[in-house]
């Protein structure tokens, strides 16, 4: 193990996979401690017609079991769900909710933590949501005080990233699966993609899409969404988790325009000259 700790904070089942498999499996397989917060259980999303009608209370079941069969796949070490209402985060109440996402923050002591980006990928309001209590829960954590009351001292996070996918990403996301889009509040939302200047940190996890496609086929109660997908040769289904780009949100241990290559960068050397000392 390297004494590294990641932990990724999403909204739904799924989100894990599609949007971070590859780097999620990635770190894993280096012996990095990898782990999930996911705030809903997914249960008012759309699902395969051979399931029939479903309650949201079984959907949610479904893929609460979906969803730990892709952690097990991308060998994350521990999944905490926060059971908020799917379709409802951006109606939580902000206190509460920003105290459980930094009670596992304080448990774990992840070194980086990744998130959506402030746009939600393409506009959807669970995204959004989780994207800005998630960065309030980072400063939360780091604080004293204890508002769970479980007596876990407070911890820093070093480093926080948020998903942040280029054109030529987003091209190749988008027609392979379908055109993302929703409506919200009457006005069309989509996929807009960050200008290449903007992308702090591009992470080869090619030797890893293989892995985060399979992943993404566990969440089999979705997969009528994504029948093009299904149709795709594995390989060009790989291709989709070839790389992962982000935007550093903050760091503690290195700035500048120079792109990374690795989330833990900085913290490597940090953690060697601790071991050294």
């Amino acid at each position: 193990m390297t004494g590294l700790k990641l932990m990724a904070v999403f909204a739904h089942p799924d989100d894990e996979s599609l949007a971070a498999g590859g780097l999620l499996a990635k770190y894993a397989a280096e012996g990095v401690e990898t782990y999930l917060v996911v705030a809903t259980r997914g249960e008012a999303g759309r699902y395969v017609d051979d399931y029939g009608q479903l309650s949201p209370e079984t959907l949610g079941r479904i893929r609460t079991h979906e969803l730990r069969r892709a952690a097990e796949i991308l060998g994350i070490r521990r999944t905490f769900f926060l059971g908020y209402r799917d379709g409802q985060l951006d109606q939580v109440d902000p206190d509460e909710a920003t105290a459980r996402i930094a009670e596992p923050i304080r448990m774990v002591r992840p070194d980086v933590v990744v998130t959506f980006g402030p746009d939600g990928l393409y506009g959807h309001p669970d995204h959004i949501a989780i994207s800005q209590l998630t960065s309030a829960a980072v400063l939360a954590a780091a604080e004293p005080g204890d508002a769970m009351g479980s007596g876990r001292p407070p911890h820093s996070v070093s480093k926080v990233y948020h998903l942040a996918w280029s054109a030529r990403t987003w091209d190749r996301y988008q027609s392979a699966l379908k055109r993302l889009v929703m409506r919200v509040d009457g006005v069309e939302r989509s996929a807009t993609a960050w200008p290449e200047w903007a992308i702090t940190t591009v992470v080869d996890t090619s030797g890893h899409a293989d892995t985060a496609r399979r992943a993404v086929a566990s969440h089999h109660s979705q997969m009528a969404m994504y029948a093009r997908f299904n149709a795709l040769p594995s390989e060009e289904q790989a291709r989709l988790w070839h790389s992962a780009e982000l935007v550093r949100q903050f760091s503690t241990v290195n700035v500048g325009r120079a792109r990374e290559a690795d989330l833990f960068e900085g913290l490597r050397a940090r953690r060697e000259m601790t071991r050294v000392a």
